[in-house]
């Protein structure tokens, strides 16, 4: 038997597959390209591995490869009785996972790293706003994900992978110059760590680092893999900052270049939620949307996601729905919204009809409904934004301007000086 590069036994005695495990898992945590690769070089040196196809199937699912992902899965089953407690484990917990029952999954990971804590490929499954603790649905969720990589960090000195993810937990707590600090540290053992360039975005918006942040993202995106997991988002990052900058031709050339459909590699949710978000904050900027974009959207989010379930893609398929005029879809997610916080999700697709409609009083008591716990809506800050720019757009459509200003004062201070409102400022 063989150690891993974090120092965990895993199940195999061939020297090529621990090592192309090691890469694949190197690829993996830096949300870089070629991760199914070397996952697949592992397998193919030890087919007995068991962790080795584990590791396919995380890779194939972030690739969108399902069907594959659970063959991979599938067959990590099959291998695990003979593997050890904390490769069956691991094993479990993403069964768990692939099999629909996040909550199940979350909390066997947590669990399993009080044990193996040094598990990266399994811990990184709690990690991010993405992640299970980030998609749980629940008031705290951000205090409990600072919590969670705070616990892990100490077991990883040096390592740039956890410094990133802590940074970014400090980062949504508010915590910015701490943040920013430890992803420079990150960035500085690996500047090619995608999660990192991502995270310092991050950063740099809740710093209201508008041209700071601009510049870095454009210069790091230059050489990074069109089909990596992360190139769609962070080109919405891209475009955001551009909307941002007052750069429309940027911003439409981003989109057009690597978030809307047909343009990008990333999964669905990524393509839905970023598109939809994107497009109505260019929206309430002022900008004209052609209402094709909307149209096309609309279809996708009915092709992806037809049933309800996933919260966060929900309330973007629902603002698709409504900015495109489709009542039919629209509605169904009114009604039957499920999912970690589904109940929020209704009301939030009510105040989109309400704003097609220009109904701006409804569309107010609808988002009343959400407001106090936004969070539990999934996505980040800066993604949460969205609906905090839809309320205020609301007030200013009712002619509220000096309530808009006082919310973003109490609620996005960063964004009080310089939000695309129409008529803000």
């Amino acid at each position: 038997m063989l150690d891993d590069a974090y120092g965990n036994r895993i199940s195999t005695r061939n020297p090529d597959a621990r090592d192309h495990y090691d890469a694949g898992v190197q690829i993996f945590l830096g949300a870089d390209y070629g991760a199914t690769d070397a996952f697949t070089a592992a397998v193919t040196a030890d087919p007995d591995f068991a962790l080795g196809h584990a590791a396919l199937a995380r890779s194939l699912m972030m690739a969108g490869r399902m069907p594959d992902a659970k063959t991979a899965l599938a067959r990590a089953q099959e291998l695990a009785p003979a593997a050890d407690d904390r490769e069956r484990a691991h094993i479990g917990a993403f069964a768990s996972l692939l099999d629909g029952k996040p909550v199940v999954a979350r909390d066997a990971i947590k669990s399993h790293v009080r044990d193996h804590p040094r598990d990266a490929m399994a811990a990184q499954l709690c990690t991010n706003v993405f992640g299970l603790i980030g998609f749980s649905g629940e008031v705290g969720r951000e205090a409990e994900l600072l919590a969670y990589t705070e616990a892990l960090l100490p077991h990883y000195e040096g390592d740039w992978w956890m410094m990133s993810m802590h940074a970014l937990s400090l980062c949504e707590t508010g915590q910015i110059a701490a943040s920013k600090a430890l992803m420079d540290k990150s960035l500085a053992l690996n500047p090619r760590n995608a999660n990192g360039a991502h995270f310092r975005a991050h950063a740099q918006y809740e710093a209201g680092d508008i041209a700071a942040g601009r510049r870095y993202l454009n210069d790091w995106m230059d050489g990074y893999d069109k089909r990596a997991v992360l190139h769609g988002h962070m080109s919405w990052h891209v475009a955001l900052w551009a909307l941002h900058d007052g750069d429309e031709q940027a911003m439409w050339a981003a989109v057009d270049a690597g978030v809307a459909p047909g343009t990008s590699d990333s999964l669905p949710i990524n393509v839905l939620t970023d598109t939809a978000a994107i497009l109505y904050r260019a929206q309430i900027a002022g900008l004209t949307v052609a209402p094709a974009r909307w149209k096309e959207l609309s279809d996708y989010a009915a092709r992806f996601f037809p049933q309800t379930g996933q919260s966060f893609a929900d309330m973007h398929a629902a603002l698709s729905h409504a900015m495109a005029g489709d009542g039919d879809r629209l509605a169904h997610i009114a009604e039957t919204a499920k999912g970690f916080a589904g109940d929020l999700v209704r009301p939030v697709a009510k105040a989109w009809g309400a704003i097609a409609r220009e109904d701006w009083g409804a569309a107010l008591d609808e988002l009343g409904h959400v407001m106090a716990t936004t969070e539990r809506l999934g996505g980040s800050r800066a993604q949460r934004d969205l609906i905090e720019l839809a309320y205020v757009n609301v007030l200013m459509k009712l002619g509220l301007a000096q309530e808009a200003r006082r919310t973003l004062t109490l609620r996005r201070p960063v964004l009080n000086a310089a939000a695309p409102v129409q008529g803000l400022h």
